[in-house]
């Protein structure tokens, strides 16, 4: 056991250096020329370059961009969350054949592509003249509540039911059960799938291409792809504008990975 330690703390290193090589291209390159990164692209930059950032600040809307995915992902998982917590609730409460039947339809329906989808739910959207709306793209981004069903039901499941029943017994009706008793419980996976859902949505690109055209309604994401130039891309200037997109969700990740590793982990000691 003693021996291996030292041979699995290497696999570990190394599988790690390979994961962040990427990581460590584009942020070194974003310190670098254009001619010096096309020289030198794994080489660590001569001097400290910082143009780059100072062209993005300059030229990129970013605040607009930032402000687009923040109202976009805080609309999007308030919808998601709402749909899911009480989806769940209502078919633990009600566990009826109509129930079960609708829940394997949910299951089918979680495994179509949602690529799939995309030209219907675009006409849906042009009908109901929501299309290069924020609002529009909450209501797509509204079938990730599939997701938030299920992991929430299963989370509902390992609680101790005897508190709802003495609950019922001393008259608390089904929003009150809810309200009071349910909603504290499940705060830690309520929080971890939040967490989740936030960071598909804050860097999903697909939804936002397809249903946003206006300039002044990009997110951060689509404010990315557009530096891509035609016949001809600032790869260091790109580099960078991706790193400063990708700051607020690394950010976010490290601060909430403990509510990650607590949600889940109750959710295994409680079933």
């Amino acid at each position: 056991m003693t021996r291996r330690r030292p041979l699995l703390s290497v696999v570990v290193i190394g599988l790690a250096c390979l994961v962040g090589m990427p990581l460590y291209y584009i942020v070194v390159n974003t310190f670098k020329t254009q001619d010096e990164m096309v020289s030198s692209p794994l080489a660590p930059p001569t001097s400290l370059y910082l143009d780059n950032y100072l062209e993005v600040f300059d030229q990129v809307p970013l605040a607009q961009s930032f402000g687009n995915t923040l109202y976009i992902t805080a609309g999007a998982i308030a919808v998601q969350l709402f749909v899911g917590v009480t989806a769940a609730y209502g078919m633990i409460m009600r566990a009826t054949l109509f129930n079960r039947i609708f829940g394997v339809l949910l299951l089918l329906a979680f495994v179509v592509p949602g690529q799939a989808t995309l030209i219907p739910l675009y006409r849906t959207l042009v009908d109901a003249e929501l299309v290069d709306t924020f609002n529009g793209l909450i209501i797509m981004y509204a079938g990730g509540s599939i997701f938030c069903f299920f992991l929430i039901q299963g989370y509902i499941r390992t609680l101790p039911f005897e508190i709802v029943e003495a609950a019922r017994i001393d008259g608390a009706g089904v929003f009150q059960i809810f309200w009071r008793i349910v909603l504290p419980l499940i705060r830690p996976i309520l929080i971890t799938v939040g967490i989740f859902q936030t960071m598909w949505v804050w860097n999903d690109f697909i939804l936002p291409n397809v249903f946003l055209s206006s300039p002044e309604k990009r997110t951060i994401v689509l404010e990315v792809y557009s530096a891509v130039g035609e016949f001809s891309t600032d790869w260091p200037a790109f580099m960078t504008l991706s790193v400063v997109a990708l700051v607020p969700m690394v950010v976010f990740f490290v601060v909430s990975q403990r509510h990650i590793i607590s949600g889940l982990l109750a959710g295994g000691v409680k079933g």
